[in-house]
C-alpha cells in the first residue's frame, strides 16, 4: 500500500448534504458580489473590504472557529470547499480569505486562553475585523529564526520596534498576530507571537506591493516604532512563538492547497467551455487531440491535487499529524495549479494572453501559490525530513 494512503481508519470523501449546501451558497455569492468586479479590481489593486464584511455575514470569516466565539463551528472539508469555490472565480479573495481565517484567526483560537478568545475571536470570525500574521521580513523569508524585529518586556508592556514584510492585510488588518524575537537570534526559542491591534500607537503600515499577481488581495509592510503592547497579549509563553507558527502553518498549508485547487479548477472550467465554442477547421478545438490530451492532463492532475487535499484535511480535522500530508498537498496542488492555468492559456492561444478573457489573470494569480506560506522548494525539504525520520 502506498505509504501516504497508509490509514487504518480510512479515509471518506463523501460530500455531506451540508458540503452541498455550503458550495451553492458559495457559488452563488461569488458569482453575484465577484465575478462581476475581478478584473477591476485586479486593475486598480483595490481591496474589496466590502465584500469580506458580507463574507462574515454569511460565517466564512469564521469557517472554523466555535459557534462559542460566534465562529460556524465547521470543518476542514467545508473550509477546502469555500476556500477553492471563492478562488475558481477570483484568486485574490480567495487568498485573503485563507489568509483571515488560518493565519491570524487560527493562531488565536489554537493558543490563546479563554480571556484572549473572548475578546478577539468574535469581531474576526463576523468579519467585524479583518486579521493580519506576521512572520516574514526583508530579509529572513524562509530562514524565519534570523527575524529582527524584537519585542523587550518593560514592565507591563512588550515594546517592539521591526518591521515585516509581504503581510496580507497589512494595511487594512484590525489586529494581527506578529511573531517577534523576544531572545537569542537563531533560536526557535528566542521568538514569541504577540497580538497587535491597530490602533496601536508606533503600529503603521509601510509599502504597499505592487505585485504579479493576486492583485486585490492587499499585501503591505508592517512597521513598529516602540510600539507599546500589553503583557496581557502575549499568546502562550515567551519563547513558543516559533513552534506556533509552525503548526499554524501546517493548517495555512492546507489553506494555500485549497486556494490553489480553486484556481486550477477555475482555469480549467474556462478552458472546457471554450474548446468547445472555439471552431476552427470547421470543428470544435477539443475534437484536435493536442487539446483533449490537455485537457486530459488537467482534469486528471486536478483530481489528484484534491485527493492530497482532502486527505490533509481529514487528518487535520481528527487532529492527527498532519505535517507532511499538508506539505504534500501544498506542494503538489500549488505547482499543478501553475501548469493547469499554463495549459488554459495555450488552448486559449492568443485570446488567452489578453485580460479580456480569465486565463490570464488565473495564469498571474497561480504563481503565488508555489510561493506563498513556504515555497515548494521548503515544503520538499519538510517531506523529505518527514519521510526520513
Amino acid at each position: 500500500m502506498l505509504e501516504i494512503m497508509d490509514n487504518s481508519d480510512g479515509y471518506d470523501f463523501h460530500i455531506s448534504e451540508n458540503q452541498e449546501l455550503i458550495r451553492k451558497m458559495v457559488g452563488d455569492f461569488a458569482e453575484k458580489n465577484i465575478r462581476p468586479h475581478v478584473m477591476e479590481w485586479d486593475e486598480a489593486q483595490y481591496f474589496p473590504l466590502e465584500v469580506f464584511k458580507r463574507l462574515g455575514e454569511l460565517g466564512l470569516m469564521g469557517i472554523l472557529v466555535p459557534e462559542a466565539y460566534g465562529g460556524s463551528g465547521l470543518g476542514y472539508q467545508e473550509y477546502v470547499d469555500v476556500i477553492a469555490g471563492i478562488a475558481s472565480v477570483c484568486g485574490s479573495v480567495g487568498l485573503s480569505l485563507a489568509a483571515h481565517n488560518s493565519l491570524c484567526t487560527g493562531h488565536i483560537q489554537a493558543f490563546a486562553n479563554e480571556e484572549q478568545k473572548h475578546r478577539w475571536l468574535p469581531k474576526l470570525a463576523t468579519g467585524e475585523w479583518i486579521g493580519a500574521w506576521g512572520l516574514t521580513e526583508a530579509n529572513t523569508g524562509s530562514d524565519a529564526l534570523r527575524m529582527n524585529t524584537t519585542a523587550v518586556l518593560e514592565g507591563d508592556e512588550y515594546v517592539i520596534n521591526g518591521s515585516k514584510n509581504w503581510i496580507t492585510h497589512g494595511k487594512s488588518g484590525d489586529v494581527a498576530v506578529v511573531m517577534v524575537r523576544t531572545g537569542e537570534q537563531g533560536r526557535a526559542g528566542g521568538i514569541s507571537a504577540i497580538v497587535v491591534e491597530r490602533d496601536t500607537p508606533g503600529f503603521s503600515a509601510g509599502r504597499k506591493e505592487n505585485k504579479l499577481g493576486m492583485r486585490a488581495s492587499e499585501t503591505t509592510e508592517m512597521v513598529f516604532t516602540n510600539c507599546r503592547v500589553p503583557k496581557g497579549n502575549l499568546l502562550g509563553a515567551e519563547g513558543e512563538g516559533f513552534k506556533q507558527a509552525m503548526k499554524v502553518l501546517d493548517g495555512g498549508r492546507i489553506s494555500i492547497a485549497a486556494l490553489a485547487l480553486g484556481i486550477a479548477k477555475g482555469a480549467y472550467k474556462a478552458a472546457i467551455t471554450y474548446s468547445k465554442e472555439r471552431h476552427q477547421f470547421g470543428q470544435p478545438i477539443s475534437s484536435f487531440q493536442g487539446i483533449s490530451f490537455k485537457l486530459a492532463d488537467m482534469a486528471t492532475e486536478i483530481a489528484a491535487a484534491e485527493l492530497l487535499i482532502r486527505q490533509a484535511a481529514d487528518l487535520k480535522n481528527r487532529r492527527l499529524p498532519v505535517t507532511k500530508e499538508s506539505a504534500m498537498a501544498k506542494y503538489y496542488a500549488s505547482e499543478v495549479a501553475v501548469r493547469v492555468a499554463t495549459d488554459a492559456v495555450q488552448i486559449f492561444g492568443g485570446y488567452g494572453y489578453t485580460k479580456d478573457y480569465p486565463v490570464e489573470k488565473f495564469y498571474r494569480d497561480s504563481k503565488l501559490c508555489t510561493i506563498g506560506e513556504g515555497t515548494s522548494e521548503i515544503q520538499k525539504i519538510v517531506i523529505a525530513r518527514e519521510i526520513l525520520k
